[in-house]
């Protein structure tokens, strides 16, 4: 995957699953809909019993996209509304975060839509902490020696140090980075590629297919020879589309 723009090549493999599914599933592109809001915090995520995840501090939207009576969501930096035929969603020149929060939110409803995906929906209420739990008992079961986590989610990085200890987890982030979480510095996201040099595992927000950044820790994780593993809802239909190994054991 080096030197792709993986956004881009999504959004091929999905046009050529349209151009597929176009006769079995009769859809038209100049009529099909799409429809795209940003959710409140207890829509998107409820009461996750704790206040230090981005969507709360209001850090982060997460666009949610109708299909057909289905659904798929994209976190993004900057929050619109849109409304457009699938032909038109493809027509995005996706310059901007909220274009491409667009297409990727897009992308996730009609990929559940045809059945080709699930766990486009971000997981609410106590959720997050059987997520937490999982990715903890997965650690052990995987002795994973160290472990990296690019995008701070502040549950999976308490998960990932109950699991190793401090001393064994990396974490960066864009917006958090020089702080400190659970005995770990927050290394700048910009910087990430220290993580993927001491870690053979790096969990990867499913957001830097929005935020443009996908590309460049591909690139980082393919010189190193690092297993990345991409968390959130975000990420789905992209994951199945370009073969990203993903996790979201609680997303619906």
């Amino acid at each position: 995957m080096e030197n792709i723009d993986l956004l881009q090549e999504a959004k091929r493999r999905f046009v050529a699953e349209l151009k597929a599914q176009q006769g079995e599933r009769n859809l038209d592109l100049k009529s099909e809909v799409v429809v795209t809001r940003p959710l409140g915090t207890k829509e998107a995520i409820g009461d996750p019993g704790r206040d230090d995840f981005p969507l709360l501090r209001g850090k982060e939207q997460l666009i949610h996209a109708h299909f057909k009576g289905v659904f798929g969501q994209a976190f993004s930096a900057d929050a619109g509304i849109f409304q457009g035929s699938l032909e038109k969603v493809l027509a995005l020149p996706l310059q901007s975060i909220f274009e491409r929060a667009v297409l990727v939110a897009g992308m996730n409803a009609v990929l559940r839509y045809l059945d080709l995906t699930g766990g486009t929906v971000h997981c609410k209420d106590i959720s997050p902490k059987e997520c937490s739990l999982l990715l903890e008992h997965f650690l052990r079961e995987e002795k994973v020696e160290r472990v990296g986590l690019i995008g701070l989610q502040p549950a999976l990085l308490e998960a990932m140090v109950n699991a190793l200890g401090s001393k064994r987890v990396m974490v960066s982030d864009l917006a958090e980075a020089g702080g400190e979480r659970y005995g770990v510095m927050i290394l700048d996201g910009m910087d990430s590629g220290k993580i993927f040099e001491h870690c053979r595992i790096v969990f990867v927000t499913g957001s830097t297919l929005v935020n443009g950044t996908i590309d460049g820790l591909m690139q980082e994780a393919q010189k190193h020879g690092t297993r990345v593993v991409f968390y959130g809802s975000t990420i789905a239909g992209a994951a199945f589309l370009l073969g990203l190994e993903r996790w979201c054991p609680c997303s619906t």
